[in-house]
């Protein structure tokens, strides 16, 4: 089987209509696309699949009419979770599939970015694909192809599938992610929906362990033997979910768990885990592009969508990490991370001086809720008053009195880009401009431990060795800010032209809360004096109301 050819122009259009903007995720024969229907002038979604053989014309009209259908059937059967099939064309034996755009986050890109889920954010995933496979079987209709790269996380963290119909579209007996391809399907034997029960427990294993029950050996061939005869490693990370996944990758499929066992089983897990309900959802990839086109009523021109993908893309490691690693009582890094160390307490003491003797030291963290989110704020504006300290700020930052009971300075023209809210009281808030690429995170939790330097080293770091290009700067500084106990984490993170710096302070006050102030701008950017200037002005005029 060939592998996918990814070296497509991006100015190149696809059945002379569709335009190719930005990668969304790859995987084994498979890219999917971030793209732009030029006759509608509307965003989409294409999902390109390199055929074992080309089609002929009439093989061709079959198979990209199947996957209409069969698309149609789904979506009347699981509407806003199926994606839906807008067009199939097959070109030079690559299959094309357009799909509305999907606002949301391609599960297998938030693993790259995540490396593992916690097991009750993979449970809850794991129900939701559940019902859209329950639904389409109910029909007779059996997906197949199932794999991350299929399955995209919205901003609310519910999945939407693609790729139904792919399946039996050529002799192959997988054409994409044979590392997700079921014992009977890897020996090229009729499958049903036990198949895509395996699938859905290679799945919930790669979530929580951070790859594949078997892996990719290079060869598809290779791979499905391995698929077929090799003997798994039991999951390490999963917790009670080990035998959900234990059950449903049983190589005899009259032996795999039925759906009404796993939907009790992770229903349980659910139920059992008092961090169930804290668990926070992804930002989807490209909202914040999708947001600012939608909200300036700018068509999706080439240029206009260009333009927003860059923005967004540039930042889309931080936005995700932040969205699913570090809010205060989420548990999804590699290590379970509570929060980022410098969470945040909603009850203060006094302020005392404003920065510990601490002048300004470029030591940073990167901030997992960097730059990329657009939830419109409807927090108060930027007052012209000054800071709480009574001193004059400096020119062009403004008080910023939040809600949730804290003020900062903010450079002129920067708002809220987003707040997230946990049931224990905990939350962040990221500050930003639009067309800045810089970002402020306050976060305050209520479950940090009694040293800030282990929270940073335990339960912070771990999670942030995931991210791509990660380099910590110094060590961990312990330190007092406010009269507080206090710690300092710096660190590189990214690539290229999308390097980042960011600078974290956590400190703690007292009954298990702290705060934490994340100042995160482009690493070529780092020393720039209004950067210097901006850090210290954060750190000096960050006010908390005392209960």
């Amino acid at each position: 089987m060939a592998m996918v050819e990814t070296h497509v122009s991006a100015q190149e259009l696809v059945a002379g209509r569709y335009r190719l903007m930005e990668v969304a995720h790859r995987e084994t024969n498979r890219v999917s696309w971030y793209g732009e229907d030029m006759a509608a002038e509307r965003p989409c979604l294409l999902t390109q699949v390199t055929l074992p053989a080309a089609l002929d014309e009439e093989s061709a009209r079959r198979t990209t009419a199947a996957i209409r259908r069969t698309s149609e059937i789904m979506v009347l059967l699981s509407p806003t979770r199926v994606a839906p099939v807008v067009d199939a064309v097959e070109e030079g034996g690559t299959l094309w599939t357009v799909t509305d755009w999907i606002d949301g986050t391609p599960l297998g890109e938030l693993l790259a970015q995540q490396g593992t889920f916690h097991y009750v954010r993979a449970a809850r995933i794991g129900l939701e694909l559940l019902d859209i496979l329950e639904a389409a079987h109910s029909e007779g209709i059996t997906h197949g192809e199932l794999s991350p790269g299929q399955v995209f996380v919205r901003d609310r963290g519910t999945v939407v599938l693609t790729g139904f119909g792919l399946a039996g579209a050529t002799l192959a007996p997988r054409i994409t992610a044979p590392s997700y391809a079921s014992p009977e399907q890897a020996r090229d034997e009729r499958i049903g929906p036990a198949a895509d029960l395996w699938a859905l427990g290679a799945i919930l294993y790669t979530l929580v362990e951070g790859h594949p029950p078997f892996r990719d050996r290079g060869r598809p061939e290779a791979t499905l033997k391995g698929v077929d005869r090799l003997p798994m490693r039991a999951p390490s990370r999963a917790g009670p979910l080990a035998q959900v996944v234990l059950g449903l990758l049983r190589k005899d499929s009259r032996e795999r768990l039925t759906r009404p066992l796993v939907r009790e089983s992770l229903t349980r897990i659910l139920n059992d885990d008092p961090y169930a309900d804290r668990l926070v959802d992804p930002v989807p990839r490209l909202r914040r592009a999708y947001d600012a086109f939608r909200g300036a009523g700018t068509t999706w021109s080439g240029r206009g969508m260009a333009a927003g993908t860059a923005l967004a893309v540039g930042t889309v490691t931080v936005a995700v990490l932040a969205a699913t690693h570090h809010l205060p009582g989420t548990q999804s890094s590699a290590a379970a991370t509570p929060s980022p160390l410098p969470t945040a307490s909603a009850s203060v003491t006094t302020p005392g001086e404003n920065v510990d003797g601490h002048a300004y030291s470029p030591s940073a963290t990167p901030s997992p809720s960097t730059s990329t989110s657009t939830t419109p704020s409807t927090s108060p504006s930027v007052s012209a008053s000054p800071s709480a300290t009574g001193s004059v700020l400096p020119a062009g930052f403004r008080e910023f009195k939040a809600p949730e009971g804290f003020s900062v300075a903010l450079p002129k023209g920067w708002k809220v880009l987003e707040t997230q809210h946990a049931s224990d009281d905990a939350y962040r808030v990221t500050f930003g401009a639009s067309g800045d690429p810089r970002t402020l995170a306050v976060t305050y939790s209520t479950q940090a431990g009694p040293d800030p330097v282990a929270v940073w080293r335990d339960d912070v770091l771990p999670g942030l060795k995931q991210i791509d290009g990660f380099q910590q700067i110094g060590d961990i500084k312990a330190t007092t800010y406010q009269g507080d106990k206090a710690a300092d984490l710096e660190w590189l993170f990214g690539t290229g032209s999308d390097r980042q710096h960011t600078f974290g302070r956590g400190f703690l006050i007292g009954g298990g809360r702290s705060f934490s102030l994340r100042w995160t701008t482009p690493a070529d950017e780092w020393n720039d004096a209004a950067n210097r200037q901006a850090l210290q002005t954060f750190l000096k005029t960050f006010r908390r109301e005392s209960n």
